[in-house]
């Protein structure tokens, strides 16, 4: 089953001082590496819809240590270790979780 992680992120005002190039190029220093570690990322903004988090980053994967990398590579970057963004929370799923179950155990 493909591992399927939702970030929820909280840009800080330090990210936000940046100019807009120099977000660019902090962002794909610190997540173009993350492909060649086995997943694939999607990003959502989302600070006009909610005040619990600014952003949204999807990471799927078939093998969980390779999530596990990415994070480690995510914290080791400016993004994280710069303090950047903060991870306002991480929920790990499975896309159809369900209908997996129940065909291996015939339900």
């Amino acid at each position: 089953m493909k591992l399927t992680v939702f970030l929820l992120l909280r840009a800080a005002p330090g990210w936000l001082q940046l100019g807009r190039k120099e977000r660019g190029r902090v962002a794909d220093t610190a997540l173009g590496g993350l492909k060649s570690l086995g997943v694939t990322l999607r990003y959502f903004d989302a600070e006009a819809f909610s005040a619990r988090c600014s952003d949204v980053a999807m990471i799927e994967t078939d093998d969980p240590k390779d999530y596990y990398f990415a994070m480690e590579s995510l914290r080791d970057s400016p993004l994280i270790a710069k303090g950047y963004f903060e991870v306002v929370d991480i929920i790990p799923a499975f896309e159809d979780g369900f209908r997996a179950y129940e065909a291996a155990h015939a339900v």
